[in-house]
């Protein structure tokens, strides 16, 4: 189960990264792209806080063990979807301007 579960969360972040770089095409946005790929990087959050629920303190990943507290563990959410959220506003208030043909 334990590899099944890492297996799923390296699948799904690395297609967060392939999502959001092809999210771009032409100068402009695709949302849906851009949507599935916020998607991708929340269930990768949730996978690794379900490894870490299942496998801290197990012996099984050092990485894991670290996360010995309930409160450990929510942190890993919490990184997750800050993480997102940064992203989120880097490519709205910065990206996004910078693709928009400027209007003489």
């Amino acid at each position: 189960m334990f590899y099944l579960i890492a297996t799923a969360a390296t699948a799904l972040f690395i297609a967060h990264v392939v999502l959001l770089f092809t999210s771009f095409q032409k100068s402009e946005l695709v949302p849906a792209r851009y949507f599935y790929s916020h998607l991708t990087l929340w269930l990768t959050g949730v996978l690794v806080f379900v490894l870490a629920l299942l496998y801290s303190g197990a012996g099984q990943l050092s990485f894991l063990d670290y996360f010995d507290t309930m409160q450990k563990k929510v942190m890993i959410l919490v990184f997750t979807f800050a993480l997102s959220l940064v992203a989120h506003l880097i490519v709205r208030l910065l990206v996004l301007p910078l693709l928009k043909p400027k209007v003489n």
